[in-house]
């Protein structure tokens, strides 16, 4: 018997260098008929997405901050007059540099920091811009700031 074993051990097997496709094609076919089987009984799952409403009450008055295109500021307030000194905007909106921006807000706020301020901006403007302006709203204290949103009809 020891003769035996040693011819076994010193003979050469050659390797099988093939992969044999059969065990995994027979996987394949039963994962498939599974997910053919569970896939009409899974219920998809409902997703809340938020959606844009409309408030129960408006707002009596709005402070629009307008960047148009050339990222210029504009001020424009929307609603019931202000009733505090040299507040006074045009229907076209005030011409206003960033730094002016906190102080003009405030004023036009009238001392109540419920009004809110909404941020408009044209669609060429870089985001950067418009982040740049509602982040120095947002530092010098006011509350109430949000972005226009403009839906378009098909």
């Amino acid at each position: 018997m020891a003769a035996v074993a040693s011819r076994r051990t010193g003979s050469r097997r050659r390797t099988i260098s093939e992969i044999n496709m059969v065990p995994f094609i027979d996987v394949m076919l039963v994962l498939l008929i599974i997910f053919m089987v569970s896939a009409p009984l899974m219920t998809p799952g409902v997703i809340d997405l938020p959606s844009v409403g409309q408030a129960q009450r408006q707002p009596d008055r709005v402070v629009e901050v307008i960047l148009d295109s050339t990222e210029a500021l504009r001020l424009k307030v929307s609603g019931a007059p202000v009733q505090a000194e040299g507040t006074a905007v045009n229907s076209e909106g005030e011409r206003i540099t960033l730094k002016q921006l906190t102080a003009r807000v405030k004023a036009l706020q009238a001392g109540s920091q419920q009004v809110p301020v909404v941020i408009s901006a044209d669609k060429g403007v870089k985001y950067e811009a418009v982040v740049k302006v509602m982040d120095t709203l947002q530092r010098a204290g006011i509350v109430r700031v949000g972005l226009a949103v403009r839906t378009t009809g098909a």
